[in-house]
């Protein structure tokens, strides 16, 4: 009994939750020794709570009440909690995924604890250092254990960085698993040609030019169109609902669930996103979409021509983008 392996499934935000949902399902089904900690990140229900419910996942066994705050205060606050319980459980192995605070916080505690790290969606770079996610991704990949990365490419960044090939394991990614595991659950089919928006990256929202440009460009594409634009928004963004709500084709939601977004997303026109996670999915479904960045850390969802980023962010450069990602041909 000494030996028996005991995994624990740290998450905190939407992708999370998603990417690591057909893990839990097999250790369910396998009856492995598990646990979730979750340290709600993202706090607001309609962004995890409805994640759990609508895929059939349990609740975790230990919820840390994060939050938000700045990027030292609240990835400090993880490595305080995180510690705590995994020290109480003391797991053989733990299990991050992406990019985020989380992901940092809950690699870095396990490291230090002598625990195996298993970094899923390994060896993604945007090489952005400016982005957060960036400098997360980074560090985590370089004191992880298992290294299990999506494609060929990231295996590659990875070796060139100096890791060692016997800890890198090509994958694929968890993501396609999910949205082919969703599109079968029961859930209310959405008949619709509009335009799809998902904007969150503080580079759009916190910069109001930025934000102003990406509204009105969607908002006239939609005029030429003759569409409208379903703008699921981010709770963040509160304060920047009674601008958004001056464009008639511009139309805001709360935040969707998992089924319902990705329901959406299949019939959507085209989409329009700066979320990593929407930019696979939209390339699973066959979907064009307009990524709503300079960069991207996904680059085969453009190899594949399903979708394109921009030189900037400016009229001008969003609509050459979707004029000619609409021609293009989806390998």
């Amino acid at each position: 009994m000494k030996n028996k392996q005991l995994f624990v499934f740290i998450l905190g935000t939407r992708p999370e939750i998603i990417k690591q949902y057909p893990l839990i399902i097999y250790a369910q089904k396998h009856k492995l020794n598990y646990y979730i900690i979750h340290t709600n990140q993202h706090y607001n229900a309609n962004m995890d709570e409805i994640f759990f419910k609508e895929l059939g996942l349990p609740k975790a066994n230990y919820n840390l009440h994060i939050g938000s705050g700045t990027q030292g205060d609240q990835t400090g606050r993880m490595l305080i909690e995180i510690e705590k319980v995994l020290l109480k459980i003391k797991p053989t192995h733990v299990f991050v995924q992406g990019d985020t605070n989380t992901v940092l916080a809950g690699a870095l505690v396990s490291s230090k604890l002598h625990i195996k790290v298993c970094h899923i969606e390994a060896g993604l770079r945007s090489y952005d250092n400016d982005m957060p996610e960036e400098v997360n991704r980074i560090i985590s990949d370089h004191i992880s254990d298992y290294l299990f990365c999506p494609t060929k490419k990231q295996a590659n960044i990875l070796i060139k960085e100096g890791i060692d090939k016997k800890k890198i394991f090509i994958t694929g990614n968890t993501i396609v698993d999910a949205v082919h595991a969703c599109s079968k659950l029961k859930n209310k089919e959405i008949k619709n040609e509009s335009f799809l928006l998902t904007c969150h990256r503080p580079s759009n929202t916190d910069n109001q030019k930025n934000f102003e440009i990406i509204i009105k460009t969607i908002n006239e594409l939609c005029e030429k169109e003759k569409t409208k634009c379903i703008f699921p928004m981010h709770p963040r963004l509160a304060l920047k609902k009674e601008f958004v709500s001056k464009f008639k084709n511009i139309l805001v939601t709360e935040p969707l669930g998992y089924l319902e977004l990705l329901n959406l997303q299949k019939h959507s026109k085209t989409i329009f996103t700066d979320s990593g996670g929407i930019q696979e999915e939209s390339c699973i479904l066959h979907k064009k979409c307009v990524i709503l960045r300079l960069n991207t850390e996904r680059p085969e969802t453009i190899k594949v021509g399903g979708a394109m980023v921009l030189k900037s962010i400016s009229k001008k450069e969003i609509l050459r983008v979707y004029d000619q990602l609409i021609k293009k041909k989806v390998n």
